[in-house]
């Protein structure tokens, strides 16, 4: 087996080649978009501000569905503010202890948000059927006024978290929890003019559980990918069977593939490590270049570790 690493935490040369070829620097940069952090840090600041206009509406006016949509508000705020520490924290450089950095922290924040969301959906769920059996007195004009105020400060969070970067796993948490808190408000104001005009107070309860499931979707779509990512599962499109018929027919001098491992440190940073076994005339110096080479332009694989083998399984230095 041939090796080469290319490690940037040596200061010495041992004299030899070594096994590894990693197709990138290693210098492991942040890749978090500033602009991310600061948008989710404004959506915070919005959405914290306006949860305790909606917590004193929802005592005053009696209302489940403003009551609901502040305690969600809450959660967002305290989820928000966790994924503007998560894009704060991945900017650190890597260090001898956490060789990657802090990427993966971002995917953790997410994982919990929709950990949070399920709570919420819960709760709601929980406090509807307590109201839809002994309904209280709602103060709708009330109740409409503070959720036609809370659809602004939602809108706009929401506007903010579009304009980022809806690819990162950190932003889609955030944005999920926004856009419950959205749909809650548009169902608080559905529910207030219902009982405005029929004095109806059960659409109060129905409307917060229709949102709650609205939530549940969210909440499972984020979860089940941050998990994924946490698992050290394969990315999409990047799963071992697809990276060894794409290397197998797309680099000359490779005869098979095996051994291959794929996973990610965060939704933009997949890694890879393989072993190629190779044709007796084939330079591994050579293959091991345009393995990475098709591995970061087929794939989008930065970091990759190819370890050369020729036909016999014995060492090799090319």
């Amino acid at each position: 087996m041939s090796r080469d690493h290319d490690h940037p935490h040596t200061d010495h040369d041992h004299g030899h080649d070594h096994g590894h070829g990693h197709g990138h620097s290693h210098s492991h940069a942040p890749t978090v978009s500033v602009g991310n952090e600061h948008r989710v840090g404004l959506a915070a600041l919005l959405t914290g501000g306006f949860m305790i206009a909606e917590v004193v509406g929802g005592i005053v006016s009696g209302s489940l569905a403003l009551l609901a949509d502040a305690g969600h508000m809450l959660t967002d705020f305290a989820a928000l503010a966790l994924a503007w520490f998560a894009f704060r924290l991945a900017r650190r450089p890597a260090d001898w202890r956490r060789t990657f950095g802090f990427d993966r922290f971002s995917v953790l924040v997410a994982f919990v948000n929709g950990l949070t969301l399920f709570v919420i959906a819960a709760f709601i769920v929980w406090e509807a059927v307590e109201r839809l059996q002994n309904p209280p007195a709602i103060a709708a004009p009330t109740m409409l006024g503070i959720a036609v105020a809370g659809l602004v400060v939602n809108i706009l969070a929401f506007w903010l978290l579009f304009g980022a970067d809806r690819g990162n796993l950190n932003v889609r948490g955030a944005l999920a929890h926004v856009a419950g808190d959205l749909l809650g408000s548009v169902g608080t104001i559905t529910a207030a003019i219902v009982i405005l005009y029929t004095g109806w107070t059960a659409a109060d309860p129905l409307l917060s559980v229709f949102v709650a499931l609205i939530i549940l979707r969210s909440a499972w779509a984020v979860t089940r990918d941050a998990a994924h990512i946490l698992l050290e599962g394969a990315p999409a499109g990047l799963e071992a069977d697809t990276v060894v018929a794409d290397l197998s027919a797309n680099v000359d001098g490779v005869e098979s593939i095996h051994h291959v491992h794929v996973w990610s440190i965060s939704q933009e940073r997949p890694m890879a490590t393989l072993h190629a076994r190779i044709r007796a005339d084939a330079s591994s110096a050579l293959v091991k270049r345009a393995i990475r080479e098709r591995l970061q332009s087929r794939f989008g694989v930065d970091h990759a570790t190819v370890e050369i083998e020729d036909g016999d399984h014995a060492p090799t230095c090319r």
